[in-house]
């Protein structure tokens, strides 16, 4: 290799040309890292699911007439209509993906109300649903009130409420983090658009 010198820098790259370097767009880069942001949402969705799955397994086992003496043996409560309702949200998570695909506006609106209407609602009646449950057993002193106790309907030794309250906090949080990208991702491409109309 030639050089002229023992301190030679070709013409060009001593760093006086960034004024003429191309730039990515803002919107470009924002609708990049929402995308991104996004499908770790939707994986963590996925998961979420196959937790509510294992615990609607014993009901469709029963319903299939399926008999499995380890899962009969868990006594898993019986699952209320919302649970059935929130396994639904996770198909309208395959017209996000197609969305971020496409960078589709329709598609992605379509994607945010499937996830308020069968993501969020079922998680706020459930909240309402196991609120005073939880509350009695986070209230009651273990040796002053057993009957307010015997009252909570437990599993295993914990509180059955409580327990769904855990699920319903990472829910809620996937949720509004998947809210909160899809929404970016609506604004960058809206922005995209409006820069090609120009």
């Amino acid at each position: 290799m030639a050089t002229k010198g023992l301190h030679y820098i070709p013409a060009g790259t001593d760093g006086t040309d960034h004024a003429y370097r191309q730039r990515i767009a803002l919107q470009y880069q924002i609708s990049a890292l929402n995308k991104s942001r996004l499908k770790h949402c939707i994986f963590f969705h996925y998961l979420l699911f196959f937790v509510m799955l294992a615990k609607l397994s014993a009901d469709i086992l029963d319903k299939l007439d399926i008999f499995i003496l380890e899962i009969e043996e868990l006594r898993i409560p019986q699952p209320l209509w919302w649970e059935y309702i929130w396994c639904i949200s996770l198909l309208f998570s395959f017209l996000g993906l197609a969305a971020v695909r496409k960078n589709s506006i329709r598609t992605m609106k379509q994607y945010l109300m499937g996830v308020i209407a069968f993501g969020y609602f079922p998680l706020l009646y459930a909240l309402a649903y196991y609120f005073s449950d939880t509350i009695t057993y986070l209230t009651a002193d273990p040796e002053e009130s057993e009957e307010d106790l015997a009252e909570v309907q437990m599993w295993q030794g914990m509180p059955y409420g409580l327990l769904w309250y855990g699920f319903i906090l990472v829910a809620v949080q996937v949720h509004s983090f998947t809210t909160y990208f899809a929404l970016n991702l609506i604004k960058a491409w809206r922005l995209r658009g409006s820069k090609k109309m120009e």
